[in-house]
């Protein structure tokens, strides 16, 4: 794709992302669509080449998209969501840095500059701190009065199972297999991975309409 093409789709995105909150008067949509644009711009000059502020960056733009879809659709998004999708995106970039880590040990090539604030056992250590932590706070938000009251029921707490095995299965790929490239790439070809998401489809099901 050439840069031109490239810009003038970027203008196009650019004049929808804005125009249309401005069109239904959805102030709050267009303000996290600001800061957003301002964090990606901040990332893509500045903040990208600063080791943990990148990986800071990433996340906290996940949580941004959360709260636009729910100032677009005008759902409450619960407080624990939030927390855990910021949560779960350190933990993925974090896994993505160990991989970006190792090619620099194999090659001596370093894909981005950040990686100089990076190491193995620093990069270990986060992940096992933000995979605990993203547990615990999962696990939190299933006991909580809001979710309990949300689905009526108190039996939410047994789909931390499906989450467990999901993150665990996810750091032995990281870890033991080195293979924590490409998170897409690897819910598309591991089986446990998938087995985890569709237990946990299947239990809420069963929780919500059984």
């Amino acid at each position: 794709i050439s840069i031109r093409t490239a810009l003038i789709t970027m203008g196009i995105l650019l004049i929808l992302g804005i125009g249309i909150p401005l069109l239904f008067g959805n102030l709050q949509a267009l303000y996290l669509e600001i800061r957003y644009l301002g964090i990606n711009v901040l990332y893509v000059f500045w903040i990208k080449h600063i080791g943990i502020v990148d990986i800071f960056a990433i996340a906290s733009g996940y949580v941004i998209r959360v709260l636009i879809g729910g100032a677009v659709t005008g759902i409450h998004i619960n407080p624990w969501i939030v927390i855990m999708t910021f949560l779960l995106a350190l933990f993925l970039s974090f896994a993505k840095r160990r991989d970006d880590v190792i090619i620099m040990q194999d090659t001596g090539k370093s894909l981005r500059k950040s990686i100089d604030g990076y190491n193995l056992q620093f990069v270990d250590s986060a992940l096992f701190i933000t995979s605990a932590i993203t547990i615990v706070a999962y696990l939190m938000y299933t006991i909580s009065p809001e979710t309990i009251a949300t689905y009526s029921s108190g039996s939410v707490y047994i789909t931390t199972l499906f989450v467990l095995m999901g993150i665990l299965r996810y750091l032995q790929i990281t870890i033991v297999q080195k293979k924590s490239g490409s998170p897409t790439e690897m819910l598309y070809k591991d089986r446990i991975l998938q087995i985890s998401i569709l237990g946990w489809i299947a239990t809420f099901f069963v929780i919500i309409y059984a």
